[in-house]
């Protein structure tokens, strides 16, 4: 096998190492989310992709122009081309749901959202978390998306009327015949089945806390729901990054789901 082939397998090998590294490193603590996610992820990600599409060029280059050509030669190569072109189709993907979802704490009330516990704020603050905003801030009078330098448009929205104006902006779930107590241990059981941790359901308040994470880069995200007497509202906020991909939104619209389904069972 020719050193420009050994290039490129050697190369597409160490590509999943590679993110896998810059992945579990940020979730064991080892460096910051920063360093994870943006340093090596994505800068440290690109020159990596590029690196191994360059030697996948040079390699089918030399590949086509050998003599007799050698079809596994020539599949290296365009392997090498396909994998980073894939790579940077997921980049691309990623920058449109953070286009499309620029904010990281989305909640059922826009009003009156959910209100987190003394315990949650206190590890939200050990975390060095984002803080919690007023919904009705535009963002761009909040210092976290002044720093990431939120676009025009976007400045002038509140967090309330951005999550108002989505498509996809999650409702709260009725209670029907259930009970509070009923609500309550709905959600504990719903958040127990998607594998959330230190749930916390409250049955003085008739709130239920729990706190969900990433399988690889060990990013955390606060949930509380409020069960009052006529409906359940839902709140989920990232402690880090200014964009959630949609993570949040889709976790409510899943616990609710869930919270509904168990209800209904119930009542059965």
């Amino acid at each position: 096998m020719p050193w420009h082939t050994k290039l490129v397998l050697a190369l597409l090998a160490f590509l999943p190492v590679f993110f896998a590294i810059a992945a579990l490193g940020t979730k064991f603590g080892i460096w910051g989310w920063q360093t994870g996610l943006m340093t090596l992820t994505f800068y440290g990600g690109m020159i990596v992709l590029g690196a191994t599409a360059l030697a996948a060029v040079v390699s089918l280059i030399i590949a086509a122009r050998g003599q007799p050509r050698r079809n596994g030669l020539l599949a290296a190569g365009i392997l090498g081309l396909l994998v980073p072109g894939a790579a940077l189709v997921l980049f691309m993907l990623a920058g449109g749901k953070a286009s499309d979802n620029p904010i990281h704490d989305i909640s059922t009330d826009t009003a009156n959202p959910p209100a987190f516990s003394a315990a949650t704020l206190a590890a939200r603050t050990k975390a060095e978390a984002n803080p919690l905003n007023d919904y009705q801030t535009p963002l761009g009078k909040i210092a976290l998306f002044q720093k990431a330098g939120v676009a025009p448009e976007l400045a002038v929205k509140s967090q309330a009327q951005i999550i108002t104006d989505s498509r996809d902006r999650p409702a709260p779930l009725p209670l029907g015949g259930a009970s509070k107590a009923e609500g309550v241990a709905a959600v504990a059981a719903a958040m127990a089945a998607m594998e959330l941790q230190d749930i916390r359901p409250n049955a003085a308040t008739g709130t239920v806390e729990g706190v969900a994470e990433s399988f690889w880069f060990g990013f955390k995200d606060d949930v509380v729901a409020r069960v009052g007497d006529a409906q359940i509202d839902f709140r989920s906020v990232s402690r880090v990054g200014v964009s959630d991909l949609g993570a949040n939104t889709a976790r409510i619209v899943e616990l609710r789901k869930r919270t509904e389904t168990l209800l209904g069972a119930a009542s059965r």
